[in-house]
């Protein structure tokens, strides 16, 4: 089930404008995962603001798939953008409840905010694993 408030609610997160975002029941519920913490928040002016700090600049999906839930859709993306001319990402999953075209609930899971030094010591992690399991199969 797509909808409305989900279309607008991954472009909000695409252009770093969910300050402006109707998109929120008035008594949501944004129960957030983040690196080495878990917290609540509650209302709609309240999780727009959270989440608005999480997005202040505008960036691009590098993935984004969206699965339809009975009740809702499961978002994972994973974002670029650039801060102070430095590249980052964050890779986040969001399961919304959405009642009456409106996001009720927002359960997320964030794995943080890498800049472009981590984002490359990944990558060349990623690239010696194939190596090392090739070193092993032998």
């Amino acid at each position: 089930m797509t909808t409305r408030a989900v279309d607008e609610f991954t472009s909000a997160l695409e252009h770093a404008t969910l300050a402006g975002a109707d998109i929120f029941c008035d008594d949501v519920v944004l129960d957030a995962t983040v690196p080495n913490w878990r917290f609540t928040v509650r209302g709609a002016s309240e999780v727009r603001a959270q989440l608005d700090t999480w997005f202040t600049r505008p960036g691009r999906y590098e993935e984004l798939r969206r699965t339809a839930l009975p009740d809702g859709e499961l978002v994972e993306f994973v974002l670029t953008w650039e801060e102070r001319g430095i590249p980052h990402a964050a890779h986040q999953v969001h399961v919304l409840r959405v009642v009456n075209d409106r996001i009720a609930e927002d359960v997320a899971f964030c794995g943080g905010r890498w800049p472009a030094s981590l984002l490359a010591e990944m990558e060349a992690s990623a690239q010696a694993a194939p190596r090392e399991q090739a070193r092993g199969a032998g």
